[in-house]
């Protein structure tokens, strides 16, 4: 097995508005998008487990001419609500750090 942040390129996130959070996932080179696809290991489903979010409150989206992948949800604490630690949303990608992935066959 693989880990994910040993294959992108970029694993981000950020605040698209004060509501809700978008991951980005960014692979430089075809074969390592194609194995990350293949393998199934990143899903809506995948990301609700990670986030402990009802799966139907996930936006998951494959980007093949970019080679990326995409997540949207809401944000669990309005930007600048009491009790919001990330401002800019940018400290919520660590647990996909380490989703793993399946070697290629």
């Amino acid at each position: 097995m693989t880990q994910l942040s040993d294959l992108a390129a970029i694993i981000r996130s950020k605040n698209a508005g004060p509501f809700v959070l978008t991951f980005d996932i960014l692979f430089a080179d075809e074969e390592s998008y194609l194995q990350v696809k293949r393998s199934g290991a990143l899903s809506a489903e995948t990301f609700a487990r990670l986030y402990r979010l009802p799966v139907g409150t996930v936006r998951f989206f494959e980007c093949d001419l970019a080679r990326a992948f995409k997540f949207t949800i809401p944000q669990p604490i309005t930007q600048g609500g009491f009790g919001a630690a990330d401002q800019h949303g940018g400290q919520q990608f660590a647990p996909l750090i380490d989703v793993p992935i399946p070697d290629a066959a």
